[in-house]
């Protein structure tokens, strides 16, 4: 499966133009400012996959490292290249991940079973203390991106999310991961207990964030995004095999398909964002819950078996 695929839908927007440029690649990227003549860049781009950066960090390093840099490069000198007006309306909108903050206490450690309330969140101010090749590659592109912006007044914000879900999502992520092992009769397996705890947020409500971002945040500023909803990882392949058990029952429970496996090392325990910045000061919160965000989206990999199909027939096994 290519990119190209995931973008059909945009010859639908005669506004949408498609380049693919490798992030690394300074020269190409200097022909896409001057042939398009951006008024913002939102920087997406970058390996994700905790797991892929533990057993071969190379392509972390390069991509969410240099290709930052490069990117800040080529932004740079097309920005300097606007007049006086443009350039205050201009903006690199860098969007990064809870991880780059580390962990957080787990109510387990505390003694309470039932709540997360009274534990501490994620806030903008959190420290810095990544776990994973990762999430050190991101923490190194934030800190690229306010360098950039305090050295040489490239006009830049940063955004930091929980875990996005929602259709599309490659299968190397836990929620499509346990979706189609479950209907293809797979195990579903699960880290240590399956007690980490993430926060998960609905992909269009964190689409809609970052445009809100975009069109009103400040410049310099920070903005934590998440969908307040704290989950462990056992919870969340229950609920999805609850639902499937409803939408596609068979003669025995998806549940009966969990399995337990080795937990990954330096797994973070808890992740949890306090997105009240968000909230307060540019009037977004998330649309979808938990609940209606996983039925959407499982129903989506219900209706889209093609897709599916073509993932699982190319270089991916379900690792």
């Amino acid at each position: 499966m290519t990119v190209h695929e995931n973008l059909n839908f945009l010859s639908n927007f005669n506004m949408v133009i498609h380049e693919q440029v490798d992030i690394c690649d300074r020269v190409e990227l200097a022909r896409v400012f001057t042939q398009h003549k951006p008024d913002a860049v939102m920087h997406l781009a970058a390996e994700s996959h905790v797991d892929r950066s533990i057993t071969g960090s190379t392509d972390f390093i390069q991509t969410n490292i240099v290709g930052t840099y490069t990117l800040l490069e080529a932004t740079m000198e097309y920005w300097n290249t606007l007049s006086t007006d443009a350039k205050k309306t201009f903006r690199f909108h860098h969007i990064s991940t809870d991880e780059v903050y580390g962990d957080l206490p787990h109510p387990d450690e505390q003694g309470d079973h039932s709540s997360n309330k009274e534990l501490p969140l994620f806030t903008e101010d959190t420290a810095y203390a990544p776990s994973s090749p990762y999430s050190a590659s991101k923490a190194s592109s934030d800190h690229l991106v306010r360098a950039w912006l305090r050295t040489y007044g490239l006009p830049t914000i940063i955004t930091n999310c929980s875990n996005n879900y929602g259709p599309y999502q490659f299968p190397e992520k836990l929620i499509p991961l346990v979706i189609m092992n479950a209907l293809d009769g797979k195990l579903l397996p699960i880290y240590g207990k399956g007690d980490q705890i993430r926060d998960w947020l609905y992909v269009e409500d964190h689409a809609r964030a970052l445009y809100k971002v975009l069109r009103a945040g400040k410049i310099g500023e920070t903005y934590n995004i998440g969908g307040h909803n704290e989950k462990r990882n056992i919870e969340v392949v229950k609920a999805i095999c609850s639902i499937l058990d409803i939408l596609v029952p068979k003669g025995t429970l998806y549940a009966e398909q969990i399995t337990y496996v080795t937990d990954r090392p330096g797994h973070d325990r808890r992740y949890a964002i306090d997105a009240s910045k968000m909230s307060n000061e540019l009037n977004w919160q998330p649309q979808e819950t938990f609940e209606t965000g996983l039925r959407k989206t499982i129903e989506w990999y219900l209706i889209n078996p093609a897709w599916c199909q073509h993932v699982q027939d190319g270089s991916y096994q379900s690792e």
